[in-house]
């Protein structure tokens, strides 16, 4: 521990991001930033740690970090990211998704672009329309991809005031054969996305008695892999199985698809189009 500084902030930190060093920069790190939960207020802040591990002429080390400005944040973030040397993206815990500026010369944190209503959620059991957290935000000048508790995905650039597109209204597993998922999206989209495609026996996969047999001649010939063997697909970290198969099953996009339901190989979803699409043969 004596290669590391401690400081006492009297918040608890849910966030912490270097801020990048320009292309081709040969110095270290020196800034970064923080972003608060669980507080009654929480902040996004930017420090610097100045020349680590130096001492200074009263003895203390001038390389503990020092604050260099903070702004309050309405809920808790629950990410942050640098957009650029001077731009931060946070996300809420109240649906928001928020640009802040850095402005070097007076070290001060200003709002520069903020979507309150990135993320909520709609329908039965909810207010007309609610906040759900922006659980996580990643960021690409210009574009800035969030997502939240409300199955979005939505697409930002920073000069545009709405979403450029929204992502994933609904997202089900299928209730006897998790390793097959089902979505659909505002963007007229209806996708089956297959993670048993390591299976031989595909076409009698809905047939338990086959998939057990599969399951147990696998055992037999490699005991070492039976714990893995229980994981799901989606967990696994083996690379071989990390392999997707992904089916678009409208035969051409529509207006948003809203709802869907399956229950064995019969599929049902309603649409914006005032169109109801059904399937009674998913697998053949």
């Amino acid at each position: 521990m004596e290669d590391f500084c401690a400081k006492f902030v009297s918040q608890k930190i849910s966030k912490t991001r270097w801020r990048p060093l320009p292309p081709g920069s040969l110095q270290t790190a020196e800034t970064f930033a923080t972003g608060s939960w669980d507080n009654e207020e929480n902040y996004v802040s930017l420090w610097s740690i100045g020349d680590f591990g130096n001492v200074d002429s009263d003895g203390g080390f001038e390389g503990e970090h020092q604050l260099l400005c903070d702004i309050k944040h309405h809920g808790d973030v629950m990410d942050l990211q640098f957009f650029d040397q001077e731009r931060i993206v946070t996300a809420s815990s109240t649906g928001c998704v928020t640009v802040f500026l850095h402005h070097p010369n007076n070290q001060t944190l200003s709002v520069s672009q903020q979507w309150t209503t990135a993320h909520y959620h709609t329908g039965p059991g909810s207010p007309s329309r609610s906040n759900a957290p922006c659980t996580g935000v990643v960021c690409d000048n210009p574009e800035i991809v969030t997502v939240g508790e409300d199955g979005r995905i939505n697409l930002f650039r920073a000069d545009h005031k709405e979403a450029v597109r929204t992502i994933v209204w609904e997202v089900h597993f299928h209730p006897s054969n998790p390793d097959h998922l089902f979505t659909c999206s505002e963007d007229g989209s209806l996708w089956h996305w297959d993670a048993s495609t390591d299976v031989p026996e595909k076409s009698s996969l809905f047939n338990q008695g086959v998939r057990s047999s599969t399951f147990l001649s696998h055992s037999i010939s490699n005991q070492a892999n039976v714990h893995q063997s229980l994981i799901s697909s989606w967990l696994s970290t083996d690379p071989a199985k990390d392999r997707i198969e992904i089916t678009s099953l409208l035969p051409s996009r529509t207006l948003s698809v809203n709802s869907l339901d399956v229950l064995g190989p019969c599929l049902v979803c309603g649409t914006d189009a005032e169109a109801i699409y059904v399937t009674r043969q998913l697998f053949s």
